[in-house]
């Protein structure tokens, strides 16, 4: 196989990739002025129903126009020999392949992110300002950016620093360190993401005693859950949707309550979310998630050792000499037909996991209000209650507000 060959199957799969996406998307976009399906009649007045069309319409369309642009650019990348310009503006700066390698990776996510970041001001500060979602200030939406380009670095950087270590040190055997490395760190940030990654970004407080933290103590009691711990989240700050979830196992679990959530729902509906959260950890789907999730980056891992510091993929980027960050990028691509296999895999189990939850609150609180909850945040939210069926089976990781609805009659 020659490096041609090589360059046109990873351009092949960023075309297809974008074709499939792109003509999902379609297909969804056809169905929002569709009716709203009798089930679902209570959720939206005619009016706001009109306000959830237009809101649908006007995110297809910006992200039809972003998608387009970032694919364009991508290619323009590749065919314009834009990784080999970085190796080299890299190679320029340092001649130790470690800082090399973290200089080419920080290189091209900034500049993406500086790139994309026009888009994602629009998108908040336009779109969602327009239909009455966003409570960002423009300086807290770039202290959020310096704060993600901190964490970047030092996270992000000391991941790669330490996984180019351990491949410095091992050879192709890297991956069985690295492997052991990302399970015991996402066990890590499984326990301890709440306390220490959430506090940079929000204020996460005790809920504090009253009617509502009565009745979540009490079911938590009467199911057998031990809850000690339920904070409650200033989302407000950003956003007006409302949003739970749990957290961590053993002694480290907690529920994470938003506070646009407490102010939306009634009591009943808080607890019938919470519930909902319990259900989720009493059939350990938390840690069926980790374990899967671990399982799944040791196979990654393998399968990138084989090609890792590979001469044949640096010179389909048109770099001469292999590297392992070259080696990464293109893996990365060609990688990604399986990816999306994993994930569609993945998302299959994860609406599984959503009906065991709702069927759990079912039973030990009741369908009523979990289904008055669910159509609130949808309301709220102006979510589309009209998917299309490919389009569900692809992207979305819960089961449609119809199809949960249905699920607990």
């Amino acid at each position: 196989m020659t490096a041609q060959i090589v360059f046109n199957i990873i351009i092949g799969i960023l075309i297809i990739n974008f074709i499939v996406d792109k003509y999902l998307d379609y297909l969804n976009a056809k169905h929002f002025d569709d009716a709203i399906p009798p089930l679902l009649n209570d959720v939206y007045d005619q009016e706001e129903y009109l306000k959830s069309q237009a809101y649908k319409k006007e995110n297809f369309k910006f992200s039809s126009i972003t998608g387009a642009f970032s694919f364009l650019l991508t290619l323009a990348f590749f065919y314009f020999d834009g990784f080999a310009y970085v190796d080299q503006l890299a190679r320029g700066l340092s001649d130790n392949e470690m800082v090399i390698t973290l200089l080419f990776f920080g290189i091209i996510m900034f500049a993406s992110d500086i790139i994309t970041t026009p888009l994602s001001y629009y998108q908040t500060f336009v779109i969602e300002e327009k239909y009455g979602f966003n409570k960002t200030t423009k300086k807290l939406f770039f202290i959020d950016k310096i704060k993600g380009w901190l964490l970047m670095i030092i996270i992000g950087g000391g991941i790669l620093a330490l996984i180019f270590w351990f491949y410095q040190q091992t050879g192709q055997n890297f991956w069985i360190y690295t492997w052991i490395f990302m399970a015991v760190f996402s066990i890590f940030m499984t326990l301890f993401y709440s306390s220490l990654i959430v506090p940079l970004f929000n204020k996460q407080t005790p809920l504090e005693e009253g009617e509502l933290k009565t009745a979540l103590e009490n079911f938590a009691q009467k199911v057998g859950f031990n809850l000690d711990k339920i904070f409650v989240i200033d989302g407000s700050k950003r956003s007006t949707k409302a949003n739970a979830y749990f957290t961590g196992f053993g002694k480290k679990k907690r529920i994470v309550l938003y506070d646009t959530l407490i102010n939306d729902l009634e009591i009943n509906e808080i607890v019938a979310v919470l519930a909902h959260e319990v259900g989720h950890y009493k059939k350990k789907h938390v840690i069926f998630n980790m374990i899967s999730s671990i399982l799944l980056t040791g196979v990654t891992l393998y399968i990138l050792s084989f090609f890792i510091d590979n001469k044949l993929l640096a010179n389909a980027l048109s770099v001469s000499e292999s590297s392992f960050h070259i080696g990464l990028i293109a893996f990365g691509v060609l990688y990604s037909p399986i990816s999306e296999i994993t994930g569609l895999i993945m998302n299959i189990f994860s609406r599984k996991f959503e009906y065991q939850a709702d069927a759990y609150a079912k039973t030990h609180f009741g369908a009523k209000p979990l289904i008055s909850s669910l159509k609130k945040l949808s309301k709220n939210s102006l979510s589309n209650l009209t998917p299309h069926k490919a389009y569900v089976f692809m992207h979305y990781s819960h089961p449609t507000l119809l199809q949960r609805i249905k699920a607990m009659q």
